[in-house]
């Protein structure tokens, strides 16, 4: 037998290996093999008949049986294809570690013969989404596997798994023994529950199973590295394939997840709306250029500090587009509608997406007013001005960069004890639901400014979040320089739909995801005119692609390399992999690396 093993590296193709004579092997296994020069691990993805005295013998298995199945297998080519990833990178991002022993032999996952068909996949929303998930995994029938976007949270999540059943952890944050322990043990069956993240996606789940996928909207269900797929992609294309029960959750659904639901190819069943603050739009046009609070956040902080509640300030590091100060209106591309990108040193304004560049205006389109300001309100300069109106209180500053490093738990327990927290996105998970007595946005204009389509999204995300961690008897206030966005109304409102009714219909207009598929194609090659070139060359390979619209290479922010945007239809990834497929091939002049993301979620560059 000759077996075809796909390796941890970017290459379209498997390489073949002789099978020793008494071994017992199928795809789905993986082994070591030599290659160049070193014996590497890479997955049997199929087997043939034949002798080739040429070909080398695989060096050993490296797993008992099979870790993955022939409809799983079918599964990773399938996001292989769809991320522009090798089928070796997916094998190597979404299997656990090897064991420690190995064996020649193999076995089949269990199956049951009268399996019923999956139900269609179920979004829950609104109020109370974890505590339904909970008891919709505890009346399950077979095994659960629950995904989370990070480690701590499927660490928390194992905890309240344990409440109900033995359970086993699939991600880094436990030892790889016990990874690949826990692997086998949802293989046959002597445990039920999971929890994991990404790297947990293809764990096996003998039917009936439900997988459950924790807060679907999350960006960093979609980390670095291939293959480059969000999670919840991986989930429902797993569902359609396999008898299983597909449940997410989210506060503020994706877009796409949204026009899923609209579309009935995704239930999401209806809720009596929670408890909510009171939420109120502080209009800050013409005002905040020497202070960041309004007389109506500072009252509200100081009625908080005064009943010992606590208070959360969030703030943004996103200060990249012009907005004006009378009327908040923002500078937008008038092709793209997303912000403009703006450059301090080359004072210029830059469409990221279509290349579009102008020269910084002098005054507002809408309302003629000359003063279009680049800046916000970071978190230590809120921080100064907080400790000055209120030298009395505990106040933090919540700093995402700083709880990553050693100084991390010295942050969050100065936090944890403070009063006054300021911070960004991140700080919000210091506080459990109804934890707080007040929060307030200083300047959330600067989400709407990013040179991204999803800037709507986000920002809803963002305010809903802190929402939820506001009592009832609490109060949301949000001051921006765009009081009517309909983002900061649906919050009011506590209303989903009003804010995807103006997003789909945006998104419609101009062709963004749902409703059309993108791509980000990364070009670096040496000096900067050598990598315009090559991207020149990329974008004119892609334009000769019927059904793409590309645009025009735009350099990143240190001019290092050259993006090209490409928009298309469902058959997006086969037309880029066409396309590029003369640059894979040594020739004069194409001398590069590329980096190919399809359905970015993170668009700022």
């Amino acid at each position: 037998m000759i077996a075809e093993v796909a390796f941890d590296a970017p290459m379209g193709h498997s390489f073949s290996y002789r099978v020793p004579d008494d071994w017992t092997v199928v795809p789905g296994q993986r082994a070591q093999a030599p290659l160049r020069g070193a014996s590497r691990v890479g997955m049997i993805v199929a087997l043939r008949d034949g002798a080739d005295p040429r070909l080398k013998p695989l060096d050993r298995l490296v797993d008992r049986e099979p870790v993955l199945s022939p409809a799983q297998l079918d599964l990773v080519h399938w996001i292989a294809a769809q991320s522009l990833s090798s089928v070796g990178s997916t094998c190597a991002a979404l299997l656990p570690p090897a064991a420690s022993a190995a064996a020649s032999g193999s076995r089949e996952s269990p199956r049951r013969a009268d399996t019923p068909a999956a139900p269609k996949p179920e979004l829950l929303v609104g109020a109370g989404r974890e505590k339904r998930l909970l008891e919709r995994i505890e009346a399950a029938k077979g095994a659960v596997l629950v995904i989370t976007a990070d480690i701590e949270t499927a660490a928390r999540w194992a905890q309240r798994l344990a409440k109900i059943d033995r359970v086993v952890r699939l991600d880094s944050g436990v030892p790889d023994e016990e990874r690949a322990a826990a692997w086998s043990a949802l293989r046959d069956g002597s445990a039920g529950l999971a929890a994991g993240t990404r790297s947990a996606l293809l764990a096996p789940l003998p039917p009936p199973a439900t997988l459950a996928l924790i807060d679907e909207h999350e960006a960093a269900h979609k980390p670095p590295g291939p293959p480059r797929m969000h999670s919840r992609d991986v989930a429902l294309e797993r569902a359609a394939r396999e008898p299983l029960a597909l449940l997410l959750t989210s506060a503020t659904p994706s877009v796409e997840a949204w026009w899923r639901a609209e579309a009935g190819l995704v239930d999401m069943p209806a809720r009596e709306p929670g408890p909510w603050p009171a939420v109120s739009v502080a209009d800050t046009r013409g005002i905040l250029r020497r202070e960041p609070l309004t007389p109506s956040v500072s009252r509200a902080i100081r009625e908080a500090l005064a009943a010992r509640r606590r208070v959360f300030l969030a703030v943004s590091r996103l200060t990249s587009s012009l907005a004006c100060d009378e009327c908040g209106t923002v500078v937008r591309c008038d092709e793209c509608a997303i912000a403009l990108a703006y450059s301090r040193a080359a004072a210029r304004l830059v469409c990221r997406l279509c290349a579009a560049s102008h020269p910084l205006p002098d005054t507002c389109a809408t309302c003629h007013g000359r003063r279009l300001s680049p800046f916000g309100w970071g978190a230590e300069r809120v921080e100064h001005a907080v400790r000055r109106r209120f030298p009395d209180a505990r106040i933090a500053r919540w700093d995402a960069e700083a709880a990553r490093s050693a100084r991390g738990e010295a942050q969050r327990a100065a936090a944890a004890a403070a009063d006054v927290v300021i911070g960004t996105r991140g700080a919000l998970r210091l506080f459990g639901p109804a934890a707080l007595g007040l929060a307030a946005f200083v300047s959330p204009d600067q989400l709407l400014r990013a040179p991204d389509f999803r800037a709507g999204e986000r920002t809803l995300a963002l305010a809903w979040a802190a929402a939820e961690r506001v009592a009832a008897d609490g109060a949301l206030i949000i001051q921006s320089q765009n009081p009517g966005h309909y983002a900061f109304e649906a919050v009011a409102r506590q209303s989903l739909r009003a804010f995807y009714r103006q997003e789909l219909k945006f998104r419609a207009e101009l062709g963004y995801p749902p409703f059309r598929r993108l791509a980000v194609v990364t070009v670096r090659a040496g000096p900067s005119a050598d990598t315009r070139r090559l991207a020149e060359a990329v974008g004119a390979a892609l334009r000769g692609r019927r059904g793409l619209t590309v645009y025009p290479p735009v350099a990143d922010r240190k001019d290092r390399a050259q993006r090209v945007v490409a928009k298309g239809d469902a058959d997006l990834p086969r037309l880029l992999d066409e396309a590029l497929r003369e640059f894979k091939t040594p020739r004069a002049g194409s001398r590069g690396i590329f980096d190919v993301e399809v359905d970015p979620v993170e668009w700022q560059f």
